[in-house]
């Protein structure tokens, strides 16, 4: 998709289709007025017939049947001018790019990067709606094989209209990061809708490597035989079920400056999930090709900011496996020895995504991260506590929590704080182990966290648990059915202002 960015009238550009943002507050007067004078009109008629009232995301697409030089005005509503956020104007964006795929128009106008939306500038501005198009425009079709000329046609081009001049270099700027973004969300979604049969823990590798090489920063594998040398137990623990090799998939990339401490991200990457010898029930099943989701996002994440030239210093682990039962899987009740040298109790194997990250928590200690944040579709019970809209955020950095949680606001992807005191660490404890996998029922989120902390020890740490977040049912205009790409638009947004500092 093509962004262009002019100092024009929006009533004079010749286009398929005209995008115009309307309030439904502010339906007279101001630029509305002039363009339905335009249209002879026609606009006023519609809203006056109850046909379109402004109401945040209603559409109206009219022809201008000659009175314009576009062919067409989709006007998407906004809501109410004081309920306008970056979020919205990001979801008005998507709704206009996915009705035009629908309708086969490919390219389009637009003074969306005008919306004024208080505390934030032309560029934020430009960056939300941005990510709005390509969000909307986004698909998973590369399985399909019939019928492939009558899928909808990609939007090609998005063309912003401005006032001023002076406006066009923070809208570009907003646009530029904007487009690092999307091809970060891009490849998170593709990571995580690609099926099972494809996506072994070598695969998701070898997708980072290719990341590595186009983008310049550095990938590193640690196979199985070093795995076993350093004591990676509780990863190889989980590994043991599958013929498919587990890896350790860590990611350098270095923008800030050369004494300056990493920023850690590290991702759950169980490839697929059955649960192991505590098998999963087989409705749904299916969805588990999304176990991966946290690892997607780091990915995602690590090719936006080095597209994005973000000056700060990252680092990322990865631990890559597939968690399937078989003669060789580990059993409910065995012990595992982790990196750290602290014994797990298995209760169940399907509780396997918090034995992999803790592994992976001990190992990412030896870069001296400065904060350290993990991504994991850890625990069903996070479904239950907040269901779709927001991811669980738990931790032992109150600060980091705090930048977390602006960097939800600001990117539209939602976080909700959940506790982590002392209480809950005594549901973990083992009678025969130093730590358990599961603590029963009650605050399985929070208690998943807790197992995790014990390994997290002396690090200024955060936990998000995106079970509920990252994957779609019934799909968006913002987001397919399928993977949402969750994680990669908060994380870039975080480090966006961790590298203002």
């Amino acid at each position: 998709m093509e962004f262009k960015v002019k100092k024009a009238d929006l009533l004079k550009r010749k286009a398929a289709v005209l995008v115009v943002g309307v309030f439904e507050d502010k339906l007279k007067g101001g630029f509305l007025k002039k363009l339905d004078e335009a249209l002879g009109g026609l606009l006023q008629q519609a809203i006056r017939a109850g046909e379109f009232r402004g109401e945040f995301k209603e559409t109206l697409l009219m022809s201008t049947a000659g009175r314009l030089p576009a062919q067409r005005v989709l006007a998407v509503g906004l809501g109410r001018a004081t309920d306008c956020d970056l979020d919205r104007l990001r979801k008005a964006a998507a709704v206009a790019a996915e009705l035009l795929q629908r309708r086969r128009i490919t390219e389009l106008a637009t003074n969306l990067v005008q919306v004024g939306v208080k505390g934030a500038g032309h560029s934020d501005v430009a960056q939300a709606v941005t990510e709005g198009f390509l969000l909307g425009a986004y698909r998973f079709d590369r399985y399909r094989t019939e019928q492939r000329d009558k899928l909808p046609p990609a939007l090609a081009e998005v063309c912003y209209l401005v006032d001023e001049s002076a406006v066009v270099s923070a809208v570009e700027a907003g646009v530029a990061v904007a487009r690092a973004v999307g091809t970060g969300v891009y490849l998170a979604r593709d990571l995580v809708n690609e099926p099972g049969n494809v996506k072994s823990p070598r695969y998701l590798a070898e997708q980072a490597q290719a990341v590595a090489r186009e983008q310049g920063f550095v990938c590193t594998l640690i196979e199985r035989e070093e795995l076993e040398k350093q004591g990676f137990g509780a990863l190889l623990g989980v590994a043991r079920g599958s013929v498919r090799e587990p890896c350790l998939i860590v990611l350098e990339y270095q923008g800030g400056k050369k004494e300056e401490k990493p920023v850690a991200l590290v991702g759950k990457g169980v490839v697929f999930d059955a649960g192991g010898i505590s098998l999963k029930p087989a409705e749904k099943m299916d969805e588990m090709k999304m176990d991966m989701a946290g690892a997607a996002a780091v990915i995602g994440t690590f090719r936006a900011a080095a597209q994005a030239r973000l000056p700060v210093n990252l680092v990322g682990v990865i631990p890559a496996v597939e968690n399937l039962p078989s003669g060789t899987a580990m059993r409910p009740g065995d012990i595992l020895t982790s990196l750290s040298g602290r014994t797990i109790e298995v209760l169940n194997t399907d509780a396997e995504g918090r034995l992999i990250l803790a592994d992976a928590l001990t190992y990412v200690k030896r870069f001296e991260p400065r904060v350290v944040v993990d991504l994991a579709t850890l625990t069903g019970a996070c479904i239950i506590a907040l269901g779709h809209h927001a991811a669980a955020v738990l931790g032992s950095d109150e600060e980091l929590i705090t930048r977390l949680l602006a960097a939800g606001r600001d990117s539209g992807e939602k976080l909700w704080q959940l506790p982590l005191w002392d209480e809950y660490a005594a549901q973990i404890k083992s009678e025969i182990a130093d730590v358990k996998n599961l603590g029963g029922r009650p605050a399985g989120t929070i208690t998943a966290a807790a197992f995790l902390h014990k390994f997290a020890d002396g690090l200024n740490w955060a936990h998000l648990d995106i079970a509920g977040t990252a994957w779609e049912e019934k799909g968006e205009p913002w987001v397919a059915k399928g993977a949402s790409g969750f994680g990669v638009r908060l994380l870039m947004r975080f480090l966006q202002k961790e590298s203002e500092g």
